[in-house]
């Protein structure tokens, strides 16, 4: 049987399909947001993931659909679009780093082994699928996540270990 014409629904293609092999993904934020029409509501949904595969690397994405799961669907496939490698030593981070995205300042810290992840929910989230098993944080300012995911991947992207250094200067660190 054929669908109706006006059915515009796209078949329904599951979040399995589109993670990478050996990736995971977590939800940041969904937000609802509602158009007010001659007929009565209309919503529509944007959704906040990341997705890492839990040894170093680690993308977030954003996507809005007029279903939950769409939405859902969109945002690890944009987040598939800005994977990025982090520098990991020791199931920590290389050094203590500081970052902001609007009001968001995020503070990631070292920490020695069987600390765990010290973090919100936000941080601990994009920390994990990054494979960083002890680390210190803490969010000051807003905390919306969105910025606080923003700024933690901010963070994740600006540290640098001690060959990238030695390989940036062109001198050896001793």
């Amino acid at each position: 049987m054929v669908a109706p014409s006006g059915n515009r629904r796209r078949p329904n293609r599951g979040r399995d399909s589109d993670l990478p092999e050996g990736f995971d993904n977590n939800v940041v934020e969904i937000k609802r947001c509602t158009k007010v029409v001659k007929g009565g509501k209309r919503m529509r949904f944007s959704a906040w993931a990341v997705i890492g595969d839990r040894k170093g690397t680690v993308g977030v994405g954003h996507g809005k659909a007029r279903e939950v799961p769409m939405a859902i669907s969109k945002a690890v496939r944009n987040a598939k679009k800005h994977l990025f490698p982090v520098a990991v030593r020791k199931n920590t981070i290389p050094h203590q780093i500081l970052a902001k995205s609007g009001a968001t300042t995020v503070l990631l810290r070292p920490a020695a082994p069987g600390t765990g992840v010290v973090a919100g929910a936000t941080v601990r989230g994009i920390v994990e699928l990054a494979g960083i098993h002890n680390i210190l944080s803490k969010v000051m300012g807003s905390t919306n996540p969105v910025n606080v995911a923003k700024a933690t991947m901010q963070a994740l992207q600006d540290l640098r270990t001690k060959s990238d250094m030695e390989q940036l200067r062109g001198v050896k660190i001793g």
